[in-house]
């Protein structure tokens, strides 16, 4: 059963006056534009669409603030090497009536959220994830300079993660096998690591990061953890969306050996966990995605 427990919201409120004020102030050429509420959002990010094509995302705690500098300055150099569209960052607003964070407007992506139901099955979008990741990982890795790449690129590696996954397998044991989790989070770490030199992975790879156009895959979307080290966590699509059959072809086309799916399974399981001790007891959509997640990852 989901943990209980309440999460203490410390969170700025963000609200239309809110957003209407910061975007009037600063970009003045917008202000006749509408707003809308996008809802649900992300547990990140409060996003209002601003006319028919910008949107405007404002984080919701401290976590979340440097993406909106990040995405600026490298999503318009990655959009054209990658075959699904991402987001076009086309300004970065300032802390200011209240708010304390930088904020961004970017072009709007038409779409639906993915979901399990409309591809778990599909192994054409489960080879197109491959291919976007293919493209995504040679992305030219070698010409960020040295002062470019700095803290909010360098990947963590999943032992980072030992000490909070291990509390989290014993927090959520009575809803999960906790001796298989342990075998499971024990093996990831003990597997040999990326041998090849750092490439561009997108950090943060789950449905709700997906979107889809008439029921194919049209884009992904939110790179605050967007890096550059072992691509290994962006398997976790793996086990976020796929079926066994649609994950052999996605492991297939990606070309992923022994060692990189265990890393995989690994961090599925950590950021499963994470979510699933987080937000579960307050959030029936999470407790389902990240249920799903933890029981693919141990299924393998």
């Amino acid at each position: 059963m989901p943990v209980t427990g309440k999460i203490a919201d410390t969170r700025p409120v963000i609200d239309a006056a809110l957003v209407r004020s910061l975007v009037d102030r600063q970009f003045p050429q917008w202000a006749d534009l509408p707003l809308g509420l996008l809802d649900p959002a992300g547990s990140d990010h409060v996003i209002y669409r601003l006319g028919d094509e910008l949107s405007v995302r404002l984080p919701r705690h401290d976590g979340a603030v440097g993406q909106a500098r990040k995405e600026y300055q490298w999503l318009p150099r990655l959009a054209p090497h990658v075959p699904l569209a991402i987001p076009v960052p086309v300004a970065v607003g300032e802390p200011a009536s209240g708010y304390p964070w930088p904020w961004a407007v970017s072009r709007w992506l038409d779409g639906e959220v993915a979901t399990v139901e409309m591809l778990a099955d599909s192994s054409q979008a489960a080879v197109e994830l491959a291919e976007f990741l293919t493209a995504l990982q040679q992305f030219a890795p070698g010409s960020v300079a040295a002062q470019d790449a700095g803290t909010d690129l360098t990947a963590r590696p999943l032992a980072d993660r030992d000490s909070a996954t291990r509390a989290a397998i014993e927090k959520a044991g009575g809803a999960f096998d906790a001796v298989a989790m342990t075998e499971l989070w024990g093996a990831a770490l003990n597997a040999p690591g990326w041998a090849g030199p750092p490439v561009w992975f997108h950090g943060d790879l789950h449905t709700g990061n997906l979107l889809t156009v008439n029921g194919r895959l049209s884009a992904v979307i939110d790179f605050g953890e967007l890096g550059i080290g072992d691509p290994a966590c962006d398997l976790t699509i793996a086990f976020t969306l796929m079926s066994a059959r649609s994950r052999d072809a996605f492991r297939t086309a990606l070309g992923v050996d022994d060692a990189a799916w265990l890393r995989g399974r690994g961090w599925a399981l950590a950021t499963g966990l994470n979510a699933y001790i987080a937000y579960a007891a307050v959030n029936p959509r999470v407790a389902a995605q990240t249920t799903r997640q933890i029981t693919e990852a141990l299924i393998g």
